[in-house]
């Protein structure tokens, strides 16, 4: 097998393990790296041969982007005070605890890159927290606040990272100026991401097609990452800010098509990326089988140590940070996302999974100093790195599931239907402003005035039926069985069309590009 059909098997097995795992009620991002390990340890699979520096440009910002698309810049800033307490205060303290633990147990680590390996393993990663979140059915403020902390704590990690790294190699450190590099690397990122945001917000509403207008948002996740990287900021951050910049200003009501097609287009993007990401993290278990030669008792332990020290830094924390965070959100007037029980601290707490971030980051240690010589104990860092991943991703990951069935955490769906039947109140009373602002200036019949007010009522009792009374209820819900009746004959019908033009395909003397734009048409018909 050579590197090319290694691909193709992680690609189809990222496809394949979605269905797999609604299936056995498994998340997929773990069934990914059970696969890649397994793949690792077969003789006739190659070693994965990836430089270490492309790994995180390559697989971080399409991840970073379809994640943003499903919140808001709103939802971030009623959430900052639990995001900031778990996405920077949460990774400082479990990178000191990890550095502290290390230095003392790995005999001649120094604390420079103890920090560094503190600094790798500390954020959770926010692809798997909530992937599988999302699969479980939890509160909506939990994976608000899990993908709020996995967005905003690979940027204080990485930054940390790379100060300590930079120590280790110049053998130099200065804590006023590590200070300075995060101010200026976050400053240089905002103003990256909000520059390049609005530039693509422009050129999308230039552009028009929805073909070009996806085709954008696929390059524009990575010219922000590269582009904050090579002037010295934060790549992480400028994929973040261009991702709320775009989604709060560059959403336009009427484009229904490009809507609906980019949604699908970042699913399939997402789908893909997501499955090599994590087959990625179990085909590198290479490296640390290649560490571990001869010393496994002695780095276990070590690695167990740490792993116990990540997983109970994040209980300790999130106990006391939970109820400070609640005792103020009851002082506040608006509503904040944040844990309401003591079990869903305990989610929140086994949701802390790490993964490609961290996988990158070990990969990414160099093998030399300035001097020449070799990385301290860089073995050594990788192997531990490796060993909490491994641990808090397959572990926790497998055994989240449980947890969450054995403590009866679920989402509030009584207010999710309240707020979807005021949408749908809303929706239809638009409906209902914008009818009467055209029979201002236009004279509509009765009949037909009578006609669009219905359809306007309709407009909220397809979104949810529970907003009419009982009567008007059961009149839509046998208008709803006479329309299904019409758009399955219709169906048909059109169905039939495409058939017959799609022969025509193959006739001989047929233009490809006629038969094409004949049956795109047909099919956007079939849609409506």
């Amino acid at each position: 097998m050579d590197q090319l059909a290694l691909l193709f098997v992680i690609l189809l097995a990222a496809v394949i393990s979605v269905p797999v795992g609604d299936r056995f009620g498994l998340p997929a991002p773990v069934l990914m790296t059970l696969l890649g390990i397994v793949l690792a340890v077969l003789d006739f699979v190659p070693n994965v041969d990836i430089p270490p520096g492309l790994i995180l440009p390559a697989l971080l910002p399409p991840l970073l982007y379809a994640a943003v698309r499903r919140t808001s810049w709103r939802q971030f800033t009623a959430n900052k005070r639990p995001i900031f307490l778990l996405a920077v205060a949460l990774v400082f303290v479990t990178t000191i605890c990890v550095a502290v633990v290390a230095h003392t147990i790995v005999p001649g680590l120094s604390l420079a890159a103890a920090v560094a390996l503190g600094a790798l393993i500390a954020p959770p990663d926010p692809v798997a927290a909530t992937a599988v979140a999302g699969q479980l059915g939890l509160p909506r403020r939990l994976v608000s606040i899990l993908e709020g902390e996995g967005l905003f704590n690979d940027v204080t990690a990485i930054v940390l990272y790379h100060v300590a790294i930079a120590a280790v190699v110049s053998g130099e450190f200065s804590a006023w100026q590590a200070g300075l590099d995060l101010v200026l690397s976050a400053g240089v990122a905002v103003a990256i991401g909000v520059a390049l945001g609005w530039g693509a917000n422009k050129l999308l509403d230039r552009l028009g097609d929805a073909t070009l207008q996806i085709g954008l948002t696929l390059l524009v996740p990575y010219a922000s990452y590269v582009l904050a990287e090579e002037l010295h900021g934060s790549g992480v951050l400028a994929v973040l800010t261009t991702a709320l910049f775009l989604s709060e200003y560059a959403a336009d009501a009427d484009d229904v098509l490009s809507r609906l097609a980019g949604h699908t287009v970042w699913d399939v993007v997402d789908t893909l990326v997501t499955g090599v990401a994590f087959g990625l993290i179990g085909l590198e278990l290479h490296n640390a089988l290649r560490t571990a030669s001869g010393r496994w008792g002695e780095l276990l332990g070590w690695a167990g140590v740490v792993v116990g020290v990540v997983v109970f830094v994040r209980l300790l924390w999130l106990l006391p940070a939970t109820w400070l965070t609640r005792r103020l959100h009851a002082r506040r007037d608006y509503e904040e996302d944040i844990p309401m029980t003591w079990r869903e601290t305990v989610v929140m707490w086994w949701s802390g999974m790490r993964g490609v971030a961290s996988v990158a980051l070990a990969l990414a240690i160099p093998l030399e100093t300035q001097s020449g010589a070799p990385f301290p104990d860089r073995d050594e860092i990788v192997f531990i790195a490796f060993g909490v991943i491994m641990v808090t991703l397959v572990v926790q990951g497998l055994t989240l599931p449980w947890l969450v069935k054995r403590l009866g955490v679920r989402a509030d769906t009584e207010r999710e239907q309240e707020f979807e039947r005021e949408l749908a109140v809303r929706a239809a009373k638009a409906a209902k402003r914008r009818l009467k602002e055209i029979e201002t200036v236009e004279d509509l019949p009765d009949e037909l005035s009578e006609q669009m007010q219905r359809r306007a009522y309709e407009i909220g009792l397809r979104i949810n039926p529970q907003i009419g009374d009982e009567e008007r209820r059961e009149a839509q819900e046998k208008r709803v069985r006479r329309i299904k009746r019409l758009r399955r004959i219709q169906s048909e019908m059109l169905s039939a069309a495409r058939h017959e033009v799609l022969a025509a395909r193959s006739e001989p003397g047929a233009d490809p590009e006629i038969v094409d734009r004949v049956l795109r048409h047909l099919d956007v018909r079939s849609l409506r």
